[in-house]
């Protein structure tokens, strides 16, 4: 069996992701286990990074937690998803408490700055980003979308909840983009790594197709 693991430092949503991908994975050569276990998630095939609440919170328990180098060294060579403040662990820095996040891929994260902006119908623009937003693919040199895109619609809807964004120095790292005030990255890639500010795993089925779609990605 190949090995999906899911890392808990303390800090994400681990119930409802390991759920969605065993769910995606059941009748596959994959076993999906939610780890605290550096040594796992070193000799896992494939990992899922988390993350919820502050990003400095989240970068704080990684590194306590032990994992953190443990997460660094399966980023070097395998498939790693990451989700929601996952995400952002991802870049080089927040705003959010200034701190320095993974640095894995050249960016930083920052707050919307919305305040006193109105939406198309009139209402104000709230923060956090909360609810239901279409992520417009990114497209390559080529014209490709990203492999984990296949099977989901251009425009395809997925669910929020975020007051921070990251904004990638490189263009070609953003996956995917969203409007709510400004365009932001919704889903970043570069070589192995592929991550979403939103929750896949509460997004219905363009969500399972995104973690589907890892399971079976041979970047």
């Amino acid at each position: 069996m190949k090995r999906v693991a899911v890392v808990d430092y303390g800090m994400g949503n681990l119930r409802s992701v390991s759920q969605a991908v065993a769910h995606v994975a059941a009748g596959s050569d994959f076993d999906v286990v939610v780890t605290s276990d550096p040594a796992v998630v070193r000799a896992a095939d494939r990992v899922v990074l988390p993350g919820q609440g502050a990003m400095p919170d989240c970068m704080r328990e990684l590194r306590e937690s032990g994992l953190q180098q443990a997460v660094l060294q399966a980023a070097a060579s395998k498939p790693l998803f990451g989700v929601c403040v996952g995400m952002q662990m991802l870049l080089d820095h927040s705003t959010e408490g200034h701190v320095d996040g993974l640095g894995l891929i050249p960016g930083q994260v920052q707050r919307f700055a919305l305040e006193g902006q109105s939406q198309p119908d009139g209402s104000r623009y709230k923060v956090p980003h909360m609810g239901w937003n279409a992520v417009w693919q990114g497209r390559d040199e080529r014209g490709a979308v990203h492999p984990l895109w296949a099977h989901v619609p251009d425009g395809a809807a997925f669910y929020f909840v975020h007051s921070y964004y990251a904004a990638p120095q490189d263009g070609r790292h953003s996956a995917g983009e969203t409007e709510y005030g400004v365009r932001f990255a919704s889903a970043v890639a570069r070589d192995n790594l592929f991550a979403t500010q939103f929750h896949p795993e509460k997004s219905a089925d363009a969500g399972l197709m995104l973690y589907r779609n890892f399971l079976h990605w041979s970047p």
